[in-house]
Order: structure tokens, then sequence, then C-alpha cells
């Protein structure tokens, strides 16, 4: 739909009797799942650590004589290494005549008698809901498909660092263009395990063809036997929405701002949004602008970034087929 970019008025901005709809995505699961804008972590610094390192040398057993324990060996120590993420800036305006916000009873397109849905009865609170909604929009789009970039000066942008661009340094799988498998999904969960992720509160998001493809690769368990009985027998079809894995057991959740390739698999226990305040006004707030005249001028402001821990603990499998198969219809 047309996006009105100039100062709202009566004549660019029509009210419409009738029930509002958007067939945007408006539901943004993983930012749900990790406090949404209202709960998170906070900063006083753009840049905010997201993990601290060491490791520990391979395992080994040791082989150490009586003469050699006599003499002590060379110290070695564990170092540790830094690595961080940026928060960036969210701002939207908004600007409405009074005239706008005072005809609320002046409508476009049918009227008719008793036709459902109340107009917009408050324009103010309709754009502020409505930027609010793009905001969480972004950010949802951000933690998933942020490229990391660190401002250099007040003319750069900070931009966060997403989770798949996080796995391609981390636990990741190239598909090649092949359709999702049970073999795909096997190998990934194995590399993570065998790259030290904790397994802590695991959750795999999905775009939708991917998540048909899930569906029908686990349905064909149940296909001859006696383990899967429909509730009611007028019912068909089957939703995973849990793995069992021999690592672990995984939500699954689909998500319309994953790519139409790619499977993320996420430790969402190690996962939260980082605010930073503006003294005296807050994390995301509303403020009045300056006033020249008979409108009213607001901006929406916050700077959000994600907070993700090291690479290790989630997972990717990126360049999946997105058409031309049946999802899953090769697994077994």
């Amino acid at each position: 739909m047309t996006q009105v970019s100039e100062m709202g008025t009566v004549w660019n901005l029509p009210n419409y009797a009738g029930e509002l709809f958007s067939a945007d995505a408006m539901q943004t699961p993983l930012l749900a799942m990790i406090g949404g804008l209202s709960g998170g972590r906070m900063t006083s610094n753009f840049e905010f650590p997201t993990a601290v390192l060491f490791d520990y040398p391979e395992a080994a057993q040791p082989e150490i004589s009586e003469s050699a324990a006599a003499v002590a060996p060379e110290a070695v120590m564990a170092a540790r290494s830094q690595e961080s993420n940026v928060v960036q800036i969210h701002q939207e305006i908004i600007n409405l005549t009074y005239a706008k916000q005072s005809n609320v009873g002046r409508m476009q397109g049918l009227n008719t008698a008793g036709l459902e849905g109340d107009p917009v009865a408050d324009e103010r609170a309709f754009q502020v809901q409505h930027k609010l909604i793009k905001i969480a929009r972004d950010v949802e789009h951000s933690f998933i498909n942020g490229q990391f970039k660190r401002a250099a000066s007040s003319n750069e942008a900070n931009k966060t660092r997403g989770l798949l661009e996080l796995c391609r340094g981390g636990t990741t799988l190239d598909a090649k263009g092949a359709p999702l498998s049970k073999a795909m999904l096997q190998q990934i969960f194995r590399e993570m395990a065998d790259n030290g992720a904790y397994f802590s509160n695991m959750v795999m998001f999905l775009p939708a063809y991917q998540k048909q493809a899930l569906s029908e690769i686990y349905a064909s368990q149940f296909n001859g036997t006696p383990v899967y009985t429909p509730s009611q027998r007028q019912v068909g079809g089957l939703n995973i929405t849990e793995l069992e894995t021999d690592f672990c057991r995984l939500g699954v959740c689909w998500d319309r701002f994953m790519p139409a390739d790619s499977v993320l698999i996420a430790d969402v226990a190690h996962l939260a949004p980082v605010f930073q305040a503006v003294p005296g006004k807050g994390v995301l707030f509303e403020e009045e602008l300056a006033k020249t005249g008979a409108a009213d001028k607001i901006q929406l402001y916050g700077q959000i970034g994600l907070a993700h821990g090291p690479a290790f603990l989630h997972a990717s499998i990126t360049g999946l087929a997105t058409g031309g198969v049946n999802a899953g219809s090769e697994q077994v």
C-alpha cells in the first residue's frame, strides 16, 4: 500500500469504515521469545560484549615420570578474547495536522449502514502503533539477517550482527540447492555437538517452505505404524512443533523473516535484546519535535542490538531448495 512521506492531512490520509487488515508479517517470534521491545539488557556503550572466549588444550593422557615431576614444567596459562556487537538506531517520524486529527468523522469509500468495523478514531495513536510494529519488524529482521558494521564516525551507521551472519563464522551447512533432509539435520546437530554447543534452550526457526519440508520429513516415521492415531478421524495432516534429537529437545518455529532458503537453530537461552537508554528519556520513547504551526510532529527513537553469545551455540543451514520438489518428499 501507499506510504505517505509528507505531512499527514485530511486529504492524503483518508479514513475508511471497515475492519483493519495488513497482509504484512506482524508476528516477531524470535523477538518475543527473548524479551520483546520492553525486556532485555542495558548498555551505556553502543558496542557491548557478547562473549569472552577461552580454550582448553586437546585432551590427552599425561606422561610424566617421577624424575620429571621433580622439576616444575613450563607454565602455560589460558588466554581470553572478547567478542562484541553494536546497537543500531531506530527512528520513526509522524507528522499530523490538527485538521487531520480533528476530522475523525470524515470518511471516504463505502459507508454502508450497519457496516462492521469502526473507522480509526485516533489517527495519532494508530500511527504510533503502526511505527512500533514497524520497529519490531525491523528488529526481528535485523536479529536474523543483520550485517554487522561498527561505526567509525558520526556519518556511519552502526548495524547489529544477526544470527545467520554469526553462524557463518561457526556451525553452518551449505545445502548447495538440495532440499532439506533428515541427513542434513543429523549432520548439523552432530556438528553442533562436536563444536561445543550447550543445547540449553534450542529453537529451530524456518520459513514457510522449509517448515512444510520439516513436517514431511518427520511425518514418515508414523507411516504404517499404530503409534500415530489422530485425535479425531475427520482430521488429517501433521504439524511438527518439537523435535527430540540425540543431543537435545528443540522447539520448531515458523518465522516469516527467515530467508526462504535457510534454517536457523538458535539457543534462545543465550539471546537478549540490548538497549542503550537516552538519559532522561528511556530506551524506546515517543517525543514531540519542534512545532512550527498547526501540526504535531513526533519521533519514536530507540537504540537496540542483539546479545547473541558465541557462534558455537547456534547453527544454520543455507542454500536450500525453495521449490520444484515436494517438500521433504525424498526423506525416510
